[in-house]
């Protein structure tokens, strides 16, 4: 072989020598469009959620079933709880006396090498209809049933006094402002205006035992057992009376 091809031959094998070299150096290059992933870690403490969900089911099973409105009150379980996961699947037993109507202790249990429990209370809750403000509502204001919607809500949430029937609050007068949302209660409500500024009236006055009546006209509005001025129409004299029923105004005595 002349000698120039020698040199060409020797210059090829150097190449390919440092090619290979450097691929063994650096690995094969990752295939274009495809990022190598990293296993994700598993979660290091229980779920708070997935908890409540055992204990609520559990409490299912030492229950009747429930009807339309009822529902289980479930814990709750401190959110920022750190419980170590479970290597085996977590247990729920009951823990409270079977007599108990209403409610029950679930205990929740983890038994692997860092065993630990949980008491978690379920208690059923009663559910009712509620009268609720559909916006905010002015004192004064004579209710319809525009101003009205209802919600169901559970018991132990609504005030005393509260309407499960808004047929009841339409026609009543506000006695005080009413956020929108609010809960009705009786307390809020009353009847409408029994004596009405301008109209006439009847004057019911006490005079020695016997009972007197006089035309009147009402100079104030006013709802039932509530003051109002009036004029008696046959004197002329303004005085004060307290509404006791629609257009009978009873004359306080001086």
């Amino acid at each position: 072989m002349p000698a120039a091809g020698r040199l060409t031959t020797a210059l090829a094998l150097a190449v390919t020598a440092t090619l290979t070299a450097a691929v063994a150096l650096t690995g094969p290059a990752p295939a274009q469009g495809i990022t190598a992933s990293t296993p994700t870690a598993a979660p290091k403490f229980e779920d708070v959620a997935q908890l409540e969900a055992l204990a609520k089911a559990e409490a299912a099973r030492q229950f009747p079933p429930l009807t339309a409105r009822q529902r289980f009150l479930v814990g709750p379980i401190q959110p920022n709880l750190q419980l170590e996961r479970c290597t085996q699947p977590v247990r729920a037993v009951l823990a409270s006396p079977r007599h108990m109507q209403d409610r029950a202790m679930i205990e929740l249990r983890c038994q692997d090498a860092k065993p630990w429990h949980l008491y978690v209370q379920a208690r059923i809750i009663g559910t009712s209809s509620v009268v609720v403000a559909a916006h905010a509502i002015v004192v004064g204001s004579v209710l319809t049933a525009k101003d009205l919607r209802v919600e169901q809500h559970d018991i132990s949430e609504l005030p005393p006094g509260y309407l499960d029937d808004p047929a009841i609050a339409v026609g009543l007068t506000a006695s005080r402002p009413i956020s929108g949302g609010a809960f009705l209660t009786n307390q809020q409500l009353v009847a409408a205006k029994a004596v009405q500024r301008g109209q006439s009236v009847t004057l019911v006055a006490d005079a020695g035992g016997m009972s007197v009546r006089m035309a009147g006209k009402a100079l104030s509005d006013g709802l039932i057992n509530q003051r109002v001025r009036v004029q008696n129409l046959s004197s002329g004299k303004i005085v004060e009376g307290i509404a006791r029923s629609e257009q009978v105004v009873e004359i306080i005595s001086q």
